[in-house]
């Protein structure tokens, strides 16, 4: 096993001033190695990455890691600024910088000394080690746990400025000599006192890093306070069960995860706090004290009551409090995130099916009674019933995602069930939608009722299913169905009516939607109300246009910029020209993703540029009549467009204009640039630019 870090890695003098650069420089150390073999592929992964999270910690600390397919080995870089770089940290920006970089399957050894790489950020004694570090094969070394750091008493900064170490004052009586003695004397007097005690689970997207200094944060903070505090860290080496024993005697739970909590009913019917996993790392205190207020106001009950809005709480770092809006397009996503496989399997097979054996394909017989292998088209049909299999779950895997954001796993078997029902009653999309709300508001009210501690066991796997998948039932068949089911009747029709202004007034709606936050929960809204549409065994015309109109528009942001890239690359950095030649395959493939790295970047010019371009390409579509039957597929499902050539014309249209704005708006960027440095004419900064050349660009 190749070392993890060595001299080579690491960078004690980092020039770079931005967090993108510092991973590129610390990148192309890990290129020179043998480690990464794209460079940029790699760098589109760490970026990836922090869009999901900042990567900052307090105390001076960025940690900007991946997993990534371009990866050879685990490997860790490390550079020293002294400038400092921002990654997102409350406490402001960071000295320290580890680049982690880990394959998609890294072996758990590996992932091991990652892991207690990652407590041991944790520890001022090993940072300060790293900051007085003189040698690149001294910080390698300190790194690897070869050489130990020097103890806080032995000439940290803490003492030298005489400052008590964090803690000292709560442990010693707020520094008086000696005050903690007749406390503890006296506590050994007395009768042995039960301490409370905690079970924490801490999770990240990657596992490699925030997971563990969360489970170190609590822990220490857990002493601190004279609690018994047990973390189960489930990460990318895996995770070891807590005892079933540890979770009982347990007297309350805190979750600090940004993925769902694997095996999450173990711990019901215990006080819970429920965060995201910074929030785990920057304030365990706060969370300790949190659970110990909760246990104490008996606030008993299953886990999904205070996570209900939060399957997956990703960048939250306080206390619950969103509002009703936030929470309802959480739960919302959680369902159409279930759901977009389902579309994008079921929607190609279909797609290939029409290819091989044209729309005829749908009416032929089940290919379980009659089958040729020799026949095209009865490969055709198998394609096609297989892709309409997948279809079929579409409304039910919505509704019973929606309830599984809002109630956890008990709101599975009814959200499931009034999204069945939905589609028997012809309520569609619309139906599942309110199946799934009403599905998880029933759960969580059931929960909200105190049980005997000896029915606690079976309500998750046989009460509550039972109770709440009747109500739903009753709600959807004899209540509410059929008048949902009669909206969404209208709204078919609403939209097959559409003509002239109308439907191009729709089309720009569902560009702008499409192209405001590139893949974000307003995108999905969009793509999801079109995917609905076709997800029937006879679309609509309408429904086939708004499907055509929402994959033009989504085209458009990566396309654009691919575009802008090539045309103006001077307005662009290195690495954008990069990444603009893999926009263009990305936007062909209809993954308006491939815009964010830019819009990242420079999004108050980017962002809108898109939006018109989006509002152009779908407004066309809509005018033009094209119509599209696959729900993915970009360019590549071209034949299954209906008025081809202006379908792709519309598309090259809102490429142009947003292309041609995004090159217009940071053309007045570099203009303004040139006019302050021009007034300025200020001293050389590092780097051959002017201060103010530097000030100009930092605030543009």
């Amino acid at each position: 096993m190749s070392e993890l870090i060595t001299a080579d890695l690491v960078d004690l003098d980092l020039s770079a001033d931005t967090k993108e650069a510092a991973a590129r420089s610390l990148a192309e150390r890990m290129v020179a190695a043998g480690r990464v073999t794209d460079l940029d592929g790699f760098l589109a992964d760490v970026a990836a990455r922090e869009e999901q999270m900042p990567t900052g910690l307090d105390g001076g600390i960025g940690i900007p890691h991946c997993r990534s397919a371009h990866v050879t080995e685990p490997t860790l870089a490390f550079g020293r600024s002294a400038a400092r770089i921002d990654f997102g940290a409350a406490d402001g920006p960071a000295d320290l910088i580890f680049l982690i970089a880990a394959p998609a399957g890294a072996d758990s050894d590996h992932l091991t000394i990652l892991s207690s790489l990652a407590r041991q950020l944790m520890n001022a004694d090993f940072t300060d080690a790293l900051r007085s570090a003189d040698r690149p094969e001294r910080a390698a070394a300190l790194i690897r746990g070869e050489e130990q750091s020097a103890p806080a008493a032995e000439g940290t900064e803490a003492e030298r400025t005489g400052a008590a170490p964090k803690g000292a004052e709560e442990s010693a009586g707020a520094g008086e000599p000696g005050a903690a003695e007749p406390a503890a004397a006296e506590a050994s007097a007395s009768e042995p006192v039960t301490p409370f005690r905690i079970v924490a689970v801490t999770s990240c997207p990657t596992g490699i890093a925030h997971t563990y200094m969360a489970a170190e944060a609590l822990e220490n903070a857990g002493r601190e306070a004279g609690v018994e505090l047990v973390v189960e860290t489930q990460g990318s080496a895996g995770f070891d069960k807590l005892p079933a024993a540890t979770i009982a005697a347990a007297d309350a739970v805190v979750f600090a995860h940004d993925v769902e909590v694997r095996d999450k009913a173990r711990f019901a019917g215990k006080p819970t706090v429920d965060v995201g996993v910074k929030a785990g790392i920057n304030r365990p205190a706060e969370l300790i004290a949190e659970a110990r207020a909760k246990a104490a106001r008996g606030e008993v009950g299953a886990p999904a009551n205070g996570a209900a809005g939060r399957s997956a709480p990703m960048d939250e770092d306080g206390p619950a409090g969103d509002g009703f809006g936030t929470r309802l397009r959480k739960w919302l996503m959680t369902g159409v995130s279930y759901m977009v496989p389902f579309v994008a399997a079921g929607g190609l097979l279909i797609a290939l099916a029409f290819a091989i054996g044209g729309y005829e394909i749908a009416s032929a017989k089940s290919v379980a009674d009659h089958f040729v292998w020799a026949e095209t088209s009865s490969w055709a049909a198998l394609l096609f019933q297989i892709g309409s299999a997948a279809f079929t779950f579409l409304v039910p895997v919505l509704a019973g995602y929606i309830a599984y954001g809002m109630a956890d796993r008990p709101g599975l078997v009814p959200g499931f069930v009034g999204g069945y029902i939905a589609t028997t009653i012809k309520a569609g999309f619309l139906g599942g939608l309110v199946a799934g709300l009403i599905a998880g508001a029933v759960v969580m009210g059931i929960q909200r009722f105190k049980v005997p501690a000896a029915l606690r066991g079976i309500m998750p796997v046989v009460v509550i299913p039972l109770i709440s998948s009747a109500i739903v039932g009753v709600l959807m068949f004899v209540v509410i169905g059929k008048p949902i089911a009669s909206a969404q009747e209208a709204m078919t029709d609403w939209l097959n009516g559409l003509s002239g202004a109308n439907v191009i007034g729709l089309g720009v709606l569902l560009g702008l939607m499409m192209c405001f936050d590139l893949g974000g929960p307003v995108n999905k809204v969009a793509y999801a109300f079109a995917t609905g549409g076709i997800a029937v065994s006879d679309p609509s015309t309408g429904s086939l246009k708004i499907m055509a109109a929402v994959m033009a528009a989504g085209m458009v942001p990566p396309l654009a910029l691919a575009l802008a890239t090539t045309v103006r690359g001077r307005l662009f950095t290195k690495t954008e020209r990069e990444n603009g030649k893999a926009a263009w395959v990305l936007g062909a493939s209809f993954i308006t993703e491939g815009a964010i790295p830019f819009a990242a970047a420079d999004p108050l010019r980017v962002i809108p540029s898109s939006m018109v371009g989006g509002a152009v390409t779908g407004a066309l579509s809509m005018a033009f009549d094209c119509t599209l039957r696959a729900p993915h597929g970009g360019i590549f499902v071209v034949p299954l467009i209906g008025e081809p050539f202006l379908y792709l014309l519309a598309i090259v249209a809102g490429t142009v204009v947003s292309a041609g704005l995004v090159v217009f708006l940071k053309g007045l960027r570099k203009t303004a640039e040139a006019e302050a440095t021009g007034q300025a004419g200020g001293k050389a900064a590092p780097g051959g630019t002017t201060e103010d050349e530097s000030k100009v660009a930092v605030a543009a």
